[in-house]
């Protein structure tokens, strides 16, 4: 691939595209309305599939368990919106190291897709989870890297002490895999960034409450998880994964700004490292208004 080339696949496509998501959508509120989201882009984006990716925390038994979860979780967010997309299961574990994949349908599918594309028609694939699925993908087939951008949701900012970040450190081994293959990266940081995009209780109430059955869901779902553990304080919620999708719909930098960056790629002792690679974009401010309004506006029109 060229720089020039590079840089273009790094810009905001102006047209529609392909696109694939990559999605822990049981872990937390902020996937469903990711994937909601980025149902009610068509406009611009064409889904081509869905991938479950695992993850282990306390309401998983095993990164296979949440990556089940998340499979399942999918499928309903399908059905409250009476939609269809092809849905694969992702990886059962993370990666053990930096050579070998975790195959899974949703690895041999994204691996196999990619062959379909080139760097001048890119497959755009979201990761907004750990990024093993991806990973592996680019094991199974390195074309991949060739013929995809990947904007991943993941690690800190890099001002930030650590990369103690859910996704980066549930798999630092596929996120040096990704990182590191020369793909074409938009990097969006959590803390320190998309930490701003944040949505409160009155806000889920007035806007989302008994609109329609995917609103109602989104805001009911997002209350009772908050109430386990905020029910006494005045809290809000980030839901960061919006902001990955909408990367792809940021025309003249309405919803963020970017820029690039030299690769930096998070160590097993949890800071960056300096790294040789191509440069990444680096998402480093979240316009979180004007996010919200389109965010809000597209589910209410569902």
């Amino acid at each position: 691939m060229t720089n020039e080339q590079r840089i273009k696949n790094l810009t905001v496509p102006t047209g529609p595209v392909d696109v694939v998501l990559d999605t822990d959508a049981y872990n937390e509120i902020d996937d469903q309305f990711a994937i909601t989201y980025l149902l009610s882009c068509k406009e611009k984006l064409n889904t081509k599939a869905l991938y479950a990716a695992p993850f282990l925390n306390n309401i998983s038994t095993s990164a296979e368990d949440g990556m089940e979860q998340s499979y399942n979780e999918i499928i309903k967010l399908l059905n409250f919106m009476n939609e269809k997309c092809e849905v694969y299961r992702g990886s059962n574990a993370f990666l053990s190291d930096e050579k070998t994949p975790v195959v899974s349908d949703a690895a041999r599918d994204l691996s196999e897709r990619a062959k379909k594309y080139s760097p001048e028609n890119p497959l755009y694939v979201i990761a907004i989870g750990a990024i093993t699925n991806v990973a592996s993908a680019i094991l199974l087939n390195p074309e991949v890297a060739e013929n995809c951008v990947v904007i991943w949701l993941g690690g800190h900012a890099f001002h930030y002490p650590h990369t103690k970040e859910f996704n980066m450190m549930q798999d630092v081994a596929a996120a040096r895999v990704v990182m590191g293959s020369g793909v074409p990266l938009v990097l969006l940081p959590c803390r320190g960034v998309v930490s701003s995009f944040t949505i409160s209780r009155p806000e889920l109430e007035y806007w989302l409450k008994d609109k329609s059955p995917i609103a109602d869901y989104l805001a009911s779902h997002s209350i009772e998880v908050a109430e386990k553990y905020a029910s006494d304080t005045a809290w809000t919620r980030c839901i960061w994964d919006v902001t990955a999708v909408a990367w792809l719909m940021n025309d003249n930098d309405g919803f963020m700004e970017d820029r690039f960056e030299k690769l930096r790629l998070p160590n097993y002792d949890d800071i960056y490292e300096e790294a040789d690679g191509p440069d990444i974009k680096y998402v480093y401010h979240i316009k979180r208004d004007f996010l919200m309004t389109d965010l809000i506006k597209r589910i209410l029109e569902r």
